[in-house]
This record gives structure tokens, sequence and C-alpha cells, in this order.
């Protein structure tokens, strides 16, 4: 078996379905736990665009890492609690992803494996970065967080890109999907905030805990603002 691991965005408009959402955060557990074929999971709620730390009460993803691609498909197609986002929710988008690489911990283990069956042809990347930042730097962290990540807008290999977390301000993470890796690089090694910011995490040891890991994303399911964000991985 091979192991893959599914990002779920899910949008919810009104009062009634945001505030059930909201609930879903700690009342989703209990169906998770169960979850066959499940080794790893995250609730995640989302900031505002341009990684405003303040919450966005319309968006929340699921983070899910399984044990073979058959697990999730049985989740997506048949679970009681999928259903239940599907009725609450008015767009799902779902990403599935295979491990090229990642570096760290979360909650004290790195929950990713390498797959060892990737497309060469497939030059899409996914990225999410996940860090635990120490109580004490919240305020410098954030304040130098909109200035990073500037350049990001003037990127067109960038495809989408979200703030997550699991916990607002302190627990925190970033989803990213490119085009190619050329486009990844361009930001990550030729953008001057960006690599300052690389910087102040060194100089100011921003983080407790810090994750870094890159997906090959290979099939794309649903829609995202009106469309699906990778059609050619519409399947």
């Amino acid at each position: 078996m091979e192991q893959i691991t599914t990002l779920t965005f899910l949008r919810y408009k009104g009062f009634k379905n945001k505030l059930w959402a909201f609930g879903m955060m700690q009342f989703a557990h209990r169906y998770l736990v169960k979850q066959n074929g499940l080794t790893f999971y995250k609730l995640l709620g989302s900031g505002r665009r341009n990684f405003n730390p303040a919450p966005d009460w319309s968006v929340y993803a699921l983070l899910q890492v399984w044990d073979s691609e058959e697990a999730a498909e049985n989740f997506f197609e048949a679970a009681s609690l999928m259903k239940r986002y599907q009725k609450h929710s008015t767009e799902q988008w779902i990403i599935y992803l295979k491990n090229t690489s990642s570096k760290g911990a979360w909650n004290g283990a790195n929950p990713f494996h390498k797959s060892t069956k990737t497309d060469n042809n497939n030059s899409y990347i996914a990225v999410i970065t996940r860090a635990s930042i120490r109580p004490k730097l919240l305020w410098r962290f954030w304040r130098y967080v909109p200035i990073s990540q500037r350049s990001l807008a003037g990127n067109k290999g960038l495809i989408y890109t979200k703030g997550i977390g699991e916990a607002p301000i302190v627990q925190m993470a970033t989803f990213s999907v490119w085009k190619d890796q050329e486009s990844l690089m361009q930001f990550a090694y030729k953008s001057k905030e960006h690599q300052t910011a690389i910087k102040k995490t060194k100089k100011l040891d921003w983080y407790r805990e810090e994750l870094f890991s890159r997906f090959q994303p290979y099939r794309s399911v649903g829609i995202w603002e009106g469309t699906n964000p990778l059609p050619p991985l519409d399947f």
C-alpha cells in the first residue's frame, strides 16, 4: 500500500452553516478517530486573504493522511461525516497528494512518507508549511507575515494559496499550489521578502516546532470559487 495525503477545502454560507462548521472543529473528531485507513488528520480553520491572522469563518479545511488511496475513496464516497460536510457547504475541493519531501515535525512526529510512485510528466507542486509560534514572539511574527508574502501577488506560477491552522494565531500553516518547480523556486529563493523572512526565523527563533513538506498533486475533485483550480487533474 502507498500512503497518500488529501486536503479538503470547504466553503460555507449563512450564519447557521458557519456556526455548524465551527462546531465540527470539535465534534468531527469522534468520526475521524474511527475512520479505517486514516493514519493522521487535522481539522483546520483558515485566515483571510494575504495571510491576515483574522479568521475566515466561511472556509475550513480537513487534512488527512491515508495508508492507501482506496481508504480515502471509501471516506469521500461513503462516510457519513463527508455527507454532512457536503450538505452544509456550498463548495468542496479535494486535492489528492503524493509526498515528495518532508522535514520537521507536526505534534512531535512527521506524518508524511515519501512516495515512490510520482509522475515525471506532472509538473504541479504543492507545499504545506506548518509552525507552532512561540507566544512571546507572536506580535513580531504576525506584523512581518504580510511583508514576507508580498511577492506572491506577482508570481504567475502560483495557482492557489491559503493560510490554514489548528488554533488561531499560535498554530498556523500555509498551503500553496504551483504550476512547476521554477515558479516555486522563484518565490523561495529570488524573493527578497521571503529571504528576509528566512533570516529572521533563524535569528529570532520564532517557532517551537516547524514542518516543511512538498507534494505532487495528482488528482483534483470538486470546485473552488466556481471552478476546479487544477482542471487537468479533474478525473
